[in-house]
């Protein structure tokens, strides 16, 4: 099945230290990303939304700079696995932090896709002050 990169950037008022341990430590996230992370072998997390468990592989972590993770296949015929990437930049020239955002899915609807990590990022930065 096609997958579809959804992209987006958002602007938030705290360092990449203070912001890094929300994108990716269980506790962090599951203050505004996840209803419940559960910590499995082998680097990999439980995410579960609205009861249901997703497995995901934390496949790469730059401290203070980035995290990315693989959601596990559901299906043989899915090589291509799902996944969410959280960076943090610092723009040189207004030393503001962004948070890019690259979400890999099925899911093809831009706008159900904003409205959703809009939602996300409503609450990091209720939890942040920014």
């Amino acid at each position: 099945m096609e997958k579809y990169k959804f992209v987006t950037e958002y602007e938030l008022r705290s360092s990449p230290k203070v912001l890094f341990p929300y994108i990716s430590t269980p506790s962090g996230l599951e203050q505004w990303y996840a209803e419940k992370v559960t910590v499995l072998p082998d680097h990999r997390f439980d995410f579960q939304w609205d009861g249901e468990s997703h497995i995901v592989r934390q496949t790469s972590l730059r401290i203070n700079k980035a995290v990315k993770f693989e959601f596990e296949h559901t299906s043989d015929d899915d090589l291509d696995n799902d996944h969410v990437e959280l960076k943090l930049e610092v723009s040189e020239l207004t030393q503001t932090t962004f948070l890019r955002i690259v979400d890999y899915s099925k899911n093809k609807d831009e706008a159900e896709l904003a409205s959703l990590w809009d939602g996300f990022l409503d609450n990091l930065r209720e939890i942040v002050g920014s």
